[in-house]
């Protein structure tokens, strides 16, 4: 099983958009019983909320399923229990390692970063645009599920 962590600063956004997203796809290509995908928040500001009316509203205009999640926050142990622990934008990184306290294994990566030109993925929170941040999601999951294709021959 290819264990998944999408990580952003509050969990309600990127990172919940992202793993939203990412199941979709799999499920899609009917790989959904190789997959664990879950997303965590580097703060506690939005801890136990729910994702974000705007990133609700984005997915479900694009046929999404909204999967139930409360935000939680990145521990430690979730470096051990994931195969790969992806964060949105720099500052996301820099507070992933702060948190996990290093990363041995190599299992720390920026999302479009994976297959892209390593750009952030702007926060919604902030910018008001969903749209954009949607955009950005799908080509990071497209370019992940390119990427787990040569990794794992699935």
């Amino acid at each position: 099983m290819i264990k998944i962590l999408f990580i952003c600063h509050g969990n309600i956004c990127r990172s919940t958009m992202s793993q939203f997203v990412l199941q979709h796809m799999v499920n899609n290509l009917g790989l959904a019983d190789q997959f664990l995908i879950d997303s965590r928040a580097t703060s506690r500001e939005e801890i136990g909320n729910g994702p974000h009316p705007g990133t609700v509203r984005k997915l479900q205009e694009v046929g999404v399923p909204v999967l139930p999640h409360r935000a939680c926050q990145l521990t430690k142990e979730d470096y051990e229990a994931f195969d790969y622990l992806i964060g949105m934008d720099s500052a996301n990184m820099r507070n992933m390692m702060r948190i996990v306290g290093s990363d041995p294994k190599g299992k720390l990566y920026k999302f479009l970063a994976i297959e892209g030109d390593g750009r952030d993925i702007a926060d919604p929170w902030y910018t008001g645009n969903f749209d954009e941040t949607y955009r950005d999601v799908k080509e990071g999951c497209e370019g992940l599920i390119r990427y787990l294709e040569k990794q794992y021959k699935i």
